[in-house]
């Protein structure tokens, strides 16, 4: 039944072990960028300029390693990957922590710390996306996502408050302390689960041929190099307008306080839905998802409207509720459809193209927005979101992936294997 599907997740105890080490770790990620930014402009004299080079030190690395951790993931076992990759993370926040507790704040060594702990992201994004497989009967990796994605929503809302608390009781420092002891917790956590199964590669060959090999693979799948670009330019023009002219709008249409209230309805959204799904089972999810992530346009639509706070938050909530629906869908059909053994590096290709894109939409959002209006920026972004939400829907291996709970055993691998639609 429905409702006994997380209790018979919760009691296969790799599986909760694992979710025990991401729920914690979680809380800390969540905490960290509000802790790290604050730390770093009360220790540093140029505070803005600073931070700024903090924060990219750790993006670009990530976005460069994703392909090289994505082969690494698969050729190796995901779940030692993981555990390196968690420890290196724990040392390099811990180091950033003991800088800034002691009053020893740089700008060179913290970046640089940063700048590894991207790396060490670039392996872990693709080996946990690859892992979750190994752990749960493939009828079970819906629920297993959705239960996943509750307690990462769930920490979205609840870590940057707790951060702010942290901050203001005891500093910055001690709360990227935290983040890194959630770190090593989860590497704990991770070492504790038996051996799990893991394809082995009966070919060794280089990182560049096994890059290659992904890439071969990423392709091969219509549906998956179909969504996976719609995702990048839906990204392209959604998170630079939402995260720079949103507040900016807001506060000319409802006033300061209301992007608050936007952001934390939008919160509640994404935890209600990923709930819901741990106890919903749909059969074209694939396509239900990308229906639902045409919610995401309304907040920009609104925006764009110049529309008054009430309309703001409803529209944020209704878009919470899609984003869950999409992002627990597509890990779910990759997982699913994807073979075992070139997952990861499916999914760094996937990533490559989602992050990549946010850069450069929150650069360039501001020179539009300068050249046309902010609320004329926010109502073209939000059609474009729009067009591309439903445009992957034109393809029958998109409309029509099966859900694998309910599918044949014969008709995965014959939708999986398609490359071309009919």
């Amino acid at each position: 039944m429905p409702e006994n599907r997380v209790k018979l997740l919760l009691v296969r105890p790799d599986f909760r072990w694992f979710f025990t080490g991401q729920t914690v770790s979680l809380l800390g990620t969540s905490m960290a960028p509000v802790a790290l930014a604050f730390a770093v402009l009360n220790a540093s004299h140029d505070k803005a300029t600073d931070l700024g080079v903090v924060l990219t030190a750790h993006m670009i690395p990530m976005l460069v390693f994703l392909l090289v951790g994505g082969a690494t993931a698969d050729r190796f076992a995901r779940r030692t990957v993981l555990v390196w990759a968690n420890l290196g993370s724990g040392l390099t926040q811990g180091a950033v922590a003991v800088l800034l507790l002691t009053g020893h704040f740089s700008l060179v060594p913290v970046a640089l710390l940063e700048l590894l702990n991207g790396v060490l992201a670039g392996f872990t994004t693709p080996a946990l996306r690859g892992f979750l497989p190994e752990l749960v009967e493939p009828h079970q990796i819906q629920q297993a996502n959705a239960l996943l994605s509750s307690m990462r929503n769930a920490a979205k809302i609840f870590g940057p408050s707790l951060s702010g608390v942290l901050v203001v009781a005891i500093g910055g420092g001690s709360a990227i302390a935290f983040d890194a002891a959630t770190y090593l917790f989860a590497a704990v956590c991770l070492r504790l689960l038996s051996s799990t199964s893991h394809p082995k590669k009966t070919e060794r060959t280089g990182i560049v041929a096994d890059i290659r090999e992904g890439w071969g693979q990423f392709v091969g799948f219509r549906w998956i190099w179909t969504v996976s670009a719609t995702f990048c330019l839906m990204n392209l023009v959604q998170t630079g307008t939402w995260q720079i002219l949103g507040p900016d709008l807001t506060k000319k249409t409802s006033g300061v306080a209301a992007w608050g209230f936007v952001l934390s309805a939008r919160g509640v959204g994404l935890l209600v839905m990923s709930t819901l799904l741990t106890r919903l089972t749909i059969r074209r999810f694939l396509a239900f998802g990308q229906l639902a992530s045409s919610l995401c346009s309304l907040p920009l639509l609104v925006l764009g409207a110049g529309l008054h706070a009430p309309f703001l938050i409803a529209a944020a909530f209704v878009a919470g509720l899609g984003s869950a629906v999409a992002s627990v869908s597509w890990d779910t059909s990759l997982q699913e459809h994807v073979p075992a053994h070139a997952l990861s590096r499916v999914c760094s290709f996937d990533d490559l193209l989602s992050y990549g894109a946010i850069p450069i939409g929150q650069l360039s959002v501001g020179p539009l927005a300068a050249a046309f209006g902010g609320f004329r920026v926010a109502e073209i972004a939000g059609l474009i979101y729009l067009g591309a939400a439903f445009f992957p829907l034109a393809f029958k291996t998109v409309r029509c992936l099966p859900h694998a709970v309910r599918a044949s055993v014969d008709e995965v691998p014959q939708m999986a294997s398609q490359g071309a639609d009919s």
